[in-house]
């Protein structure tokens, strides 16, 4: 999967955990953990794996660390920086722009530009 497509999946988990959060605001019962959204989003991010039926232990955790170790850290990267731009925005003071327009703007910058 190409950085920017995970940017912009990163991005959807982000809005999807801010959706959820603003959900439970408003109605604190309300049951946000069955969307399966985020789950959904982290499987198509994530390589499958195809395991040897006879491998060891050993074999599983070496196969299974260099396969989804890559992954992980690009889906790290890119949860890091919309977090730092939220924050910048945060810090800044600014009040107007709210924190799904960040997340819109950093999708669009990545949709438009292909890059990263």
């Amino acid at each position: 999967m190409e950085q920017r497509e995970i940017m912009q999946r990163s991005v959807g988990i982000l809005t999807e955990a801010l959706e959820m959060r603003r959900r439970l605001r408003a109605d604190p019962d309300a049951d946000v953990g069955r969307s399966g959204a985020v789950a959904q989003l982290l499987e198509e991010m994530l390589p499958r794996i195809q395991l040897p039926a006879d491998a060891s232990a050993r074999e599983v955790a070496d196969i299974v660390t260099e396969k989804l170790g890559p992954a992980i850290v690009q889906i790290a990267s890119a949860l890091t920086f919309a977090f730092v731009q939220l924050a910048e925005i945060h810090d800044e003071g600014r009040t107007d722009v709210s924190s799904a327009d960040v997340l819109r703007s950093i999708s669009l910058h990545y949709e438009k530009s292909g890059e990263r």
